[in-house]
């Protein structure tokens, strides 16, 4: 940590230097420059400098620049955000400010994506596919208002392409990649990749493109011995059937179709997913087969996934002047358990079964009204969202199911809501934006949501932003119906659940330098406060005669972040660096256990270094991220008793680095380069002694160790 510290005073230094100089700021540059356009949250698509709320941008370049496979492979490099890997489940879901994925909303055009445990939420990253992805927004902070229930720490939206520059366009992909050591080309070891995709412009109202991935990740052993493994040595007892990381085949297909004349554009986009993950059971059992002898087998499974998406859209004008936005989508997602005997000498599979553990249908539409008035300076916004979820989630184990154990008992959870947005624009400097949303709930009490956002834009290029929000999530699935109960589990579920209700509040300001027509440097400070009341938490209710836990409303959270992040670009120079201290409060009830409430700190640094030649047309570029200790308290059994001990999570770095060159006129992409080149795969979870009684340490599988890559696209553009 003492070069990484070292690194972060350097790089601050340096702005700090660079922003004393004198400023020659000159209007060419200004208006040279070509301002993002975003639409998350806004009344209308507006540049990136109008917003009222602070939107982070991540670009097709970037993303093309990392050669990400997922959504998980971009946002590792970003503050206030990590993914959380779940290797025995071959998961990964995002937190920001310390809250886990129920607390963050991401859309696809607006769009909340089905999840396992509802809609928007606990998004599983690496379903998300990158291939027709234009770019990615982000807002931190309670977005309830512009984007209902659930939006508590904040929103990614992801924008995919609508149009092309060409008639036609063409790409075909194909990605090699290792898994730490493990690599075979095409063949049983590493990750293999291909991509297909074609976008037609028919004329100028009709656009057209289709597209397909398969992404085949074989799984990484570590220290286990795959499939067939079925040796014992006593002096590497950690040795044992099976992978660290579950192996997994993923398809994805989509397509899209855009009419737009004048002022009316409508279009119609699918997606299709499915998913395989192969399990296999570390304990090997032997039977004793007449005529054969004695056969190794182990009890396997396999979980299949398959999702639909179907999404309307049609913007237009109506009764003259009025702005309207209307969509439509039907999603649905199953998940399948198979579970058979696999007998490792003869790879035979029998006593095969299957059940369907997961079944989530969701009718969604939202549209609003806006351009109510003919004076620019002001802009009001009414809108609705309706919410139809129905389905039933049990356990993959197949212990438990649903509903109070009766069985495979659909639940439907529905949600209509009324919101409105109005921004006054007091002056071309001063604007602001209050807001407020209304929810009928047919689970909950109704619930409500409310905004306010400002921004002043000083002399100088300074920009200054400051916001209120509050917001509401509602109970999960597993929540509120979760039943597993055995001879040695009691995991119950809570019908009577409240909502949780949070609060944001954040302020920010940003300037930007022109030194001369070669230098630009962007400098921001942001301050975020939030707290959550009724938060939701799995507690020890009885101790007799077993371990009882139940879903209840008890906990408090309170988070604070202070970030600072810095942008350079020097001719064919792009730096970026920031750093982010974070602060969080909770307090636990369990049983006669209560854990303090006094902050406890981390830090998240990240840096990005690009650099263009022209004339090799070619782009080095290098990510690095720095996420600091974790300090957070946990149960456990101490002596018979439950208490609350203070872990602490090491800190580890995370750096890729990636070279990218175009040949024959662009005709041919290569991206060449390494993920987690300081090659972390399991971090250390130390935890504080509880009065005499020490706990000891554990440690976290976070990553796969060291990855190379290699990604090839052939472009076809007429």
């Amino acid at each position: 940590m003492q070069n990484g510290t070292k690194a972060i005073l350097c790089i601050f230094l340096f702005s700090g230097f660079m922003a004393t100089a004198q400023e020659i700021a000159t209007d060419s540059i200004k208006t040279e420059e070509l301002e993002e356009v975003v639409v998350t949250g806004q009344i209308e698509p507006q540049s990136i400098k109008r917003s009222v709320f602070n939107v982070k941008v991540i670009s097709r370049d970037d993303i093309q620049r990392q050669a990400a496979n997922n959504l998980a492979d971009v946002l590792n490099q970003y503050l206030n955000i990590m993914v959380q890997p779940n290797s025995a489940e071959g998961r990964s879901t995002v937190s920001m400010f310390g809250l886990d994925g129920q607390y963050l909303k991401i859309l696809v055009d607006n769009i909340p994506l089905v999840s396992d445990t509802g809609l928007g939420n606990n998004i599983d990253l690496t379903q998300i596919n990158l291939d027709d992805i234009d770019h990615i927004e982000i807002i931190e902070g309670a977005m309830g208002v512009t984007h209902g229930a659930n939006a508590v720490s904040g929103i990614i939206n992801i924008i995919t392409k609508k149009s092309i520059l060409n008639k036609w366009e063409i790409n075909a992909t194909m990605q090699e990649e290792t898994i730490g050591g493990e690599y075979a080309p095409l063949y049983d070891k590493g990750r293999h990749l291909q991509a297909l995709r074609a976008a037609h412009t028919v004329n100028s109202n009709w656009f057209v493109s289709i597209g397909g991935n398969r992404n085949d990740f074989t799984g990484f052993k570590d220290t286990r011995g795959g499939r067939d493994y079925t040796d014992y040595d006593p002096t590497t007892p950690w040795v044992n059937r099976g992978f660290s990381w579950l192996p997994k085949e993923q398809n994805f297909g989509n397509a899209l179709i855009r009419y737009q004349k004048g002022n009316f554009r409508l279009f119609y986009k699918f997606d299709y997913f499915n998913e395989k993950i192969d399990f296999y059971n570390p304990i090997v059992e032997s039977q004793v087969v007449p005529g054969t002898g004695i056969l190794l087998f182990s009890r396997d499974r396999r979980f299949f996934t398959e999702k639909f998406y179907h999404h309307l859209n049609a913007v237009g004008k109506v009764a003259g002047s009025l702005d309207y936005n209307i969509s439509l989508s039907h999603q649905r997602q199953t998940r399948d358990l198979e579970q058979f005997n696999y007998y490792i000498q003869t790879e035979q599979e029998t006593n095969h079964t299957e059940q369907t553990y997961q079944d989530t249908e969701i009718l969604y539409s939202t549209g609003a009204l806006g351009n109510f008035f003919k004076d620019k300076s002001f802009d009001l916004q009414v809108g609705y969202e309706f919410v139809n979820t129905n389905g039933y989630n049990a356990a993959a184990s197949g212990l438990f199911i649903g509903g109070s154990g009766q069985g495979n008992i659909k639940q439907r959870l529905e949600n209509y809501d009324v919101f409105t947005a109005a921004e006054f624009g007091i002056t071309d400097r001063f604007s602001f934006r209050p807001g407020f949303r209304y929810s009928f709930q047919s689970k909950f009490d109704d619930q409500w949501s409310a905004s306010m956002g400002l921004r002043y834009l000083f002399d100088n290029e300074i920009e200054a932003r400051a916001s209120f929000g509050r917001s509401y999530r509602t109970p999960n699935y597993d929540e509120l119906y979760t039943y597993f109960v055995d001879s040695n589990h009691n995991v119950q579920g809570n019908e009577d659940l409240m909502p949780e209700t949070g609060n944001s509040y954040e302020a920010s300001i940003k300037k930007t330098t022109f030194f001369n027509s070669d230098v630009r440097l962007m400098n921001s400070l942001s301050a975020t406060y939030m707290g959550i009341d009724d938060r939701i938490e799995l507690v020890l209710t009885e101790t007799v005669p077993t371990w009882k836990y139940e879903y209840i409303n008890i906990d408090k959270y309170k988070m604070y972040n202070i970030a600072t992040s810095h942008q350079l670009e020097y001719h064919n120079w792009m730096i970026k660096a920031g750093v982010a201290f974070l602060g969080i409060s909770k307090k636990i009830s369990s049983g006669t256990a209560v854990s303090d409430d006094k902050f406890l700190t981390t830090m998240q640094f990240n840096t990005n270094v690009a650099y263009t030649v022209p004339k090799w047309n070619t782009t080095f570029s290098l990510y690095y991220k720095i996420n600091g200790k974790q300090p957070q308290f946990i149960e456990t059994s101490v002596n018979g008793q439950s208490q609350f001990v203070l872990q602490e999570i090491e800190s580890f770095g995370l750096m890729d680095a990636s070279i990218k060159k175009s040949f024959f006129n662009g005709k041919l992409d290569a991206t060449l380069g390494g993920r987690n080149l300081l090659d972390v795969v399991n971090i250390r979870s130390n935890v504080a002694s509880a009065g005499t009684h020490d706990v000891g340490s554990t440690s976290i599988l976070m990553a796969y160790g060291r990855s190379y890559f290699l990604k090839l696209t052939y472009n076809l553009n007429f």
